[in-house]
């Protein structure tokens, strides 16, 4: 029931915080349906906030890939390797290093550290992963647009958006420019034109890490590296923007601003999505309510419950709840999602379409709700008629939530050996973006490549696994 199988798209429907509806998804072009969410700032390990976005568009992402095809989906999701925060803590971390080098030491470290944990919490990786300080270029392009078109103004070694230069700025948060008030996360700076800009570009010290522009040796503000990055992957405009409630004012608002005054667009992306927030025992998380929980202390230490929790728990204690809903992560939820995961059946990944209950479901703004209570049916259903496993694994591998196997089916092994041998062909001969939809494809069917070198031979090889 795919997008290049001929038959009817099955519908889709999406809430819109733009514009505040659920309508059906018509994408800009269905052989080529773009996706971008925003990903983690690298200077600390991600908690299980930061866990919520991840899951939730990883489900979205198996969905369309299924709905459209892996090879006509491109979810692309950034990684924020330049912040003052990366910068603090790399001289708190790494004092002896020089700022370049313990820059690095950190966010290799906490990059590293989050593609482990989102890994083991059944997620796929996203088809492009750019990184901002490789596209410090396309940022400079886009502030030089926004000046010469009048959007924005130096001042104080600073480029700054002119927020009052856009009539309808504010329209994803609803909230209008005169009614805004400077602080919070608002500065208060003479130098500004109007309480509400924000910097694009800031100039830099010995001490901080910068690149040269026509502005001076500097480095961007936040809401400009998801412009640039967005706008090289996907286009001028895409979509589906996603990410969490907190996002929507100042960065998605402040986005839509420099990528709309940019490229003069009517708007950047077509849909905005956003997951609700999550607390933990009921109180909001914090350091301070001593409540402050990474994924990798939930997977790897007894800091939560007096125990470790394996990642399919986690992910469907995270799809228990409707992902615009507010989520109280709890042990009680923990424990009812093993106790619900313990009744599944162990099943193999065939050619078998997921049953129409969860189809429908999912495309019903993403309710993974009804989702998973359809795949429990589902599952006791084929406990007591093993010819209904092959339905239940699809049905399972949209959300992520594929049973462990004792083996895979014989046939399908050779069908994924053929793929990886066809890939490292490409790979061998250059040929990476053929070679990619490949890796990507596996990835959106639950099959996980991994690349590696010979240890006698020094040559290239790849393994796979099924992922939960």
């Amino acid at each position: 029931m795919d997008g290049q199988s001929g038959s009817k798209t099955p519908e889709l429907k999406l809430y819109n915080t733009l514009t505040r509806e659920r309508t059906v998804f018509a994408p800009i072009d269905p052989k080529n349906v773009r996706m971008y969410v925003c990903g983690p700032t690298v200077y600390d390990f991600a908690h299980i906030g930061n866990a919520r976005p991840v899951i939730v568009f990883d489900v979205l992402f198996r969905l369309l890939a299924h709905v459209y095809g892996a090879d006509h989906v491109t979810y692309a999701r950034n990684i924020t390797d330049v912040d003052d925060k990366i910068n603090a803590r790399a001289l708190r971390d790494h004092p002896s290093l020089s700022l370049n080098d313990a820059i690095h030491a950190v966010t290799e470290k906490t990059a590293k550290q989050f593609h482990d944990d989102v890994a083991a919490l059944g997620c796929l990786a996203p088809t492009v992963e750019p990184r901002a300080t490789d596209n410090i270029a396309q940022m400079i392009e886009i502030i030089e647009r926004l000046l010469s078109r009048g959007h924005a103004y130096e001042a104080s070694g600073e480029v700054l958006f002119d927020t009052k230069s856009m009539a309808d700025y504010g329209q994803l948060s609803k909230r209008p420019l005169d009614e805004q008030q400077a602080g919070a996360r608002v500065a208060v700076d003479a130098h500004k034109k109007n309480p509400g800009d924000f910097v694009l570009w800031k100039a830099s010290s010995d001490n901080e890490p910068g690149w040269d522009s026509p502005w001076g040796r500097g480095r961007p503000g936040w809401h400009i590296e998801c412009s640039a990055m967005s706008q090289r992957y996907l286009g001028e405009v895409f979509d589906i923007h996603g990410g969490g409630l907190d996002l929507i004012f100042p960065h998605h608002e402040n986005e839509i601003a420099q990528s709309r005054c940019a490229h003069g667009t009517d708007v950047m992306a077509n849909v905005w999505m956003h997951n609700g927030f999550v607390q933990v025992e009921g109180r909001k998380m914090s350091k301070s309510e001593g409540n402050f929980i990474t994924i990798n202390e939930l997977l790897a230490t007894e800091k939560f419950g007096g125990r470790q929790w394996p990642g399919d728990v986690l992910r469907l204690a995270m799809l228990m709840t409707h992902y615009r809903e507010p989520i109280d992560f709890s042990i009680k939820r923990l424990e009812e999602a093993e106790r619900l995961l313990a009744k599944w059946p162990a099943a193999e990944l065939g050619d078998a379409a997921p049953a129409a209950s969860v189809m429908d479901a999912l495309g019903d703004d993403l309710n993974t709700v009804a989702a998973v209570q359809a795949l429990h049916a589902l599952a006791q259903e084929a406990n007591a008629d093993k010819t209904l496993l092959p339905v239940f694994a699809a049905s399972a591998a949209l959300l992520g939530l594929l049973p462990a196997m004792a083996e895979i089916d014989e046939a399908v092994a050779i069908e994924i050996d053929r793929r990886v041998k066809a890939r490292l062909e490409l790979l061998n001969a250059k040929n990476f973006a053929e070679a990619d939809k490949i890796r990507d494809t596996l990835l959106a069917e639950g099959i996980q490549l991994k690349d590696g070198k010979d240890a006698a031979t020094g040559a290239r090889v790849t393994t796979w696994e099924v992922k939960r």
